[in-house]
């Protein structure tokens, strides 16, 4: 029986394989040779209506002109996704007019393909500001009047929530806009959580819901998954692409609702679901970032990182230079060698007035429950939580910190490091330790760890604690996978704190 289900799963094989080949010498070249002429035809269009708006009325929304361009321009963006092989587009619902609700919420967001909503609507979307540069894209971006966010400009994202506000009271004159409240790409097995952004101004919104439909998935864009253009490519070899979206009743919020856009976007991200028929989690997309990085270190499942990642959203203590300040930080730790500090003491180093989610931090930290920490290990955590991705990077800056004169660590040194590197409370490093110490001395450098570590990558699999290690990393993976893909970029402001947990922290990073 294996036998025969394993040749049927090889014919099966064999057979997609030779029918992307045709399709890759014929249909292909013909889709995208068709769409990117509809996309040329647009662009006049586009091009003269953004102009115009922009020598005559630069800050005020188009009328009757627009409208007229409206229907051409959705006319010719619809034959594009027919020439990519988006046959039949179902579309559920009503829409609400932009007086009903001045925000559209449209999750899950898996692709890049996700753009076709916002050409069958023209509804405006919250973009990078380098987006509208971008030729001919950028073009048709400018004419949907977008709201932009700069990374150049500090304050930038307060005046996004401020210019969404204004277009939400302006009586329908302005377009609606639409906003992906997960912020990236998922691979659509369930909602994570949503950034607040969509939400802070306290109008009601209308849910969105994407389906696609297909008995080949070649639409989801991740990180861990293939790249835009094979994307592309596998999906203008097929011969229908279908697309489901579905518009949601109007949700308004309650008064606390308003008062708390954490809790809107939650319950907002509850009826969705729903819809979708797929669960919730609660991990956001830096969790998995966290979680998930490309480290010779994988967080385990009891990993108190994730909750000290909150914390250091939460009070704002994500470096914005990341080297320079880590290694000022580290430099700081060092000199003090080892001596233990109090809470006090903790909030003077941060600069920081004593708050519940300062304290939350400073209990993490204290593993023999005697109020006081070692504050190199939050240097450590800070730079895993930074730079998730760097492990070496992480190491041999606690080795800094750490090492003797002559530049050397213990067995004891070596285990306080990795355990907060992993955000768990016991790990054995003994075997680890043996086989780096090549001269037998009971100390290490940085050096033999480097050698030891390049020369046996999966050291952390081999001689660390195997089931603590890929426990947490299986599960999220089952999860979801994401990335930084997707067009709509966040504005939530820094400062909107997460929903705190109530169950009680778990002791300790160390």
């Amino acid at each position: 029986m294996y036998s025969t289900n394993f040749e049927d799963m090889a014919f099966l094989i064999e057979y997609l394989q030779f029918k992307i080949a045709i399709m890759t010498v014929t249909l292909f070249p013909i889709r995208l040779l068709l769409a990117a002429f509809m996309m040329l035809l647009a662009w006049p269009f586009a091009f003269l209506a953004a102009w115009g708006r922009i020598e005559e009325e630069p800050e005020k929304p188009m009328n009757l002109w627009k409208k007229t361009l409206d229907f051409l321009l959705k006319v010719i963006m619809r034959a594009m996704w027919f020439a990519g092989g988006f046959h039949w587009m179902s579309v559920k619902g009503r829409r609400a007019l932009p007086t009903e609700a001045p925000i559209m919420t449209l999750a899950p967001h898996s692709s890049y393909f996700d753009a076709i909503p916002v050409t069958m609507t023209m509804a405006s979307i919250v973009m990078k500001a380098e987006s509208k540069d971008i030729p001919i894209w950028g073009t048709l971006i400018k004419y949907i009047q977008p709201v932009l966010v700069s990374r150049s400009d500090q304050y930038s994202r307060r005046k996004t929530v401020e210019e969404i506000k204004q277009r939400a009271l302006s009586n329908g004159r302005w377009p609606q806009v639409m906003i992906f409240p997960e912020g990236t790409c998922t691979n659509r097995s369930c909602l994570i959580t949503f950034k607040p952004g969509a939400f802070i101004p306290g109008v009601p919104v209308q849910p969105v819901v994407l389906r696609y439909p297909n008995k080949m998935d070649t639409i989801t864009w991740t990180w861990q998954g293939p790249g835009a253009l094979k994307i592309l490519w596998l999906t203008l070899c097929q011969l229908h692409n279908n697309v489901e979206m579905e518009f949601l009743p109007i949700y308004t919020p309650s008064e606390e609702e308003r008062k708390n856009p954490i809790l809107y976007a939650n319950n907002v991200r509850k009826v969705m679901a729903k819809a979708l028929g797929v669960p919730v989690t609660d991990y956001t997309f830096e969790d998995c970032q966290l979680v998930m990085s490309d480290s010779q270190l994988k967080l385990p499942v009891d990993t108190c990182l994730l909750e000290f990642a909150k914390l250091v959203r939460k009070l704002s203590l994500k470096p914005d230079r990341v080297e320079k300040e880590l290694d000022k930080l580290a430099e700081s730790a060092k000199k003090v060698k080892g001596e233990r500090m109090t809470l006090e003491t903790f909030a003077d180093y941060l600069k920081l007035p004593i708050c519940d989610a300062l304290t939350d931090m400073f209990v993490l930290f204290d593993e023999n429950e005697n109020g006081t920490i070692d504050i190199r290990e939050y240097v450590i955590a800070l730079s895993v939580v930074s730079r998730p991705s760097k492990t070496h990077e992480t190491i041999k800056l606690a080795f800094r910190m750490y090492e003797s004169v002559e530049q050397t660590i213990t067995e004891d040194d070596l285990a306080c490091i990795l355990r907060t590197a992993l955000g768990v409370n016991k790990l054995d490093v003994s075997n680890l330790f043996e086989v780096t110490d090549a001269t037998q001395k009971k100390k290490i450098s940085y050096m033999d760890f480097c050698t030891f570590s390049c020369m046996n990558p999966d050291y952390a699999e081999e001689y660390l604690y195997l089931d603590q290690m890929m426990g947490f990393t299986g599960y999220m993976e089952s999860q979801l996978v994401p990335t930084a893909n997707g067009f709509c970029t966040d504005f939530s402001p820094d400062d909107q704190e997460e929903e705190k947990d109530d169950s009680t922290l778990d002791k300790k990073l160390n």
